[in-house]
C-alpha cells in the first residue's frame, strides 16, 4: 500500500464515520470532547480527582460513542478518562427542539 492509498483510505474511513456520527447523534444527550477524543453519551459525570496548578479530571461517560476511525465498534457501554488538559462538555438540543 503506497501513500496515495493510505490517504484514499483514511479519507473514505473519515466520511464514513462523519455519516455514522450524523445518523446516531440524535440518540444521545451530551457531546464530549477530550484532548484526544470525541464521544458522544447520555450520561456524564466528571470528578476532581486531584487538585492543583493542574487539576486532574476524572470523566466517566455511560451509553456512549466513539469518534475512532479505526475501532471497529464505537459502541461501548462505559468509557473513563483522566485528563489535565481542557475537557469540554456541551448538552445536546432534545430531539423535538
Amino acid at each position: 500500500m503506497n501513500t496515495d492509498d493510505l490517504e484514499q483510505f483514511e479519507a473514505e474511513r473519515e466520511l464514513q464515520l462523519a455519516q455514522e456520527y450524523s445518523d446516531v447523534v440524535n440518540l444521545f444527550k451530551f457531546a464530549v470532547e477530550t484532548d484526544r477524543r470525541f464521544y458522544l453519551a447520555n450520561n456524564v459525570d466528571v470528578k476532581v480527582v486531584a487538585e492543583g496548578a493542574r487539576p486532574l479530571l476524572e470523566v466517566t461517560l455511560s451509553d456512549a460513542w466513539v469518534w475512532d476511525l479505526y475501532r471497529k465498534s464505537r459502541f461501548v457501554p462505559r468509557v473513563r478518562v483522566m485528563s489535565f488538559k481542557d475537557l469540554n462538555i456541551e448538552e445536546l438540543p432534545p430531539l423535538d427542539a
